[in-house]
């Protein structure tokens, strides 16, 4: 699958971003833009996500076939590798298969474990809508609002929404897929040989995803490993704290190239 993609900058090592669920290479632009004015950064719509192709298979050994023929079809011999939620798992897994096609390894804010479902609630408030009766972006994010109270997770969620040919609305994401193999993509690493290269994992203090006591079974996989910290930010690292987790990836990548 040929996915989607946007660059950034020219310089040093290529640097490649891969979003989580529901999301897209778009939510990374500010992050990648300035990231982009150091190294080479490569942003992904993961398949099923953004402009990427839709398929009805969907789970980590599909995307990391797919990420394997992204770095082919681009002449990148090796790359630093960035993943955020699913995103992090996806470039965990890749890490696991390919260490040799990478330079190092960053992880924000999602470990090596199973995680109960978290998302149910949002997929049952977008798979009961039906897009064909709004005329306004304003008129969805107010049927949204019933059932999901952030106002940013919904403009996050309206993102995946474009104008079709007929100028009603339509999802970019493959929606009705994501869903049917979310318990695929909430599924544990498995243990194999332990990734050799430089690898940081990022958590956010106000967030759940990476506990202290997950910190023993993450290095069994990774030994070279380190873990920081953002204070105040929860999950969503990249935009409740960008200056912060910039500073923290750019010192990792200086020192990793």
């Amino acid at each position: 699958m040929n996915l989607h993609f946007k660059t950034y900058g020219e310089a040093g090592d290529p640097v490649i971003i891969m979003h989580g669920i529901f999301g897209m290479l778009d939510n990374w632009h500010s992050f990648a833009s300035q990231l982009g004015k150091n190294h080479r950064v490569l942003t992904i719509d993961l398949r099923n996500h953004g402009r990427s192709p839709h398929s009805d298979v969907f789970d980590y050994p599909s995307m990391v076939k797919d990420l394997e023929v992204f770095l082919q079809t681009n002449d990148l011999e090796k790359a630093h590798l960035i993943g955020h939620s699913m995103g992090g798992k996806l470039a965990m897994h890749f890490a696991m298969a390919y260490p040799k096609k990478l330079l190092s390894l960053t992880v924000l804010d999602i470990g090596i474990k199973y995680y109960p479902p978290r998302h149910d609630f949002i997929f049952g408030a977008l798979c009961e809508m039906d897009l064909s009766k709004f005329s306004s972006r304003n008129q969805i994010d107010e049927m949204l609002s019933g059932r999901i109270k952030s106002f940013a997770i919904r403009q996050f969620l309206i993102k995946n929404i474009s104008r079709n040919a007929k100028n009603g609305f339509e999802w970019k994401m493959n929606l009705p897929v994501i869903r049917a193999n979310y318990d695929k993509i909430i599924e544990w690493i498995p243990m194999g040989n332990p990734f050799p290269q430089k690898t940081l994992f990022v958590r956010g203090e106000n967030s759940d995803y990476i506990l202290d006591e997950d910190w023993p079974g993450i290095q069994e996989l990774f030994p070279k490993a380190v873990l920081k910290t953002i204070s105040g930010a929860g999950h969503w690292l990249h935009a409740e704290k960008p200056y912060e987790l910039l500073k923290k990836i750019n010192k990792f990548l200086n020192k990793s190239s």
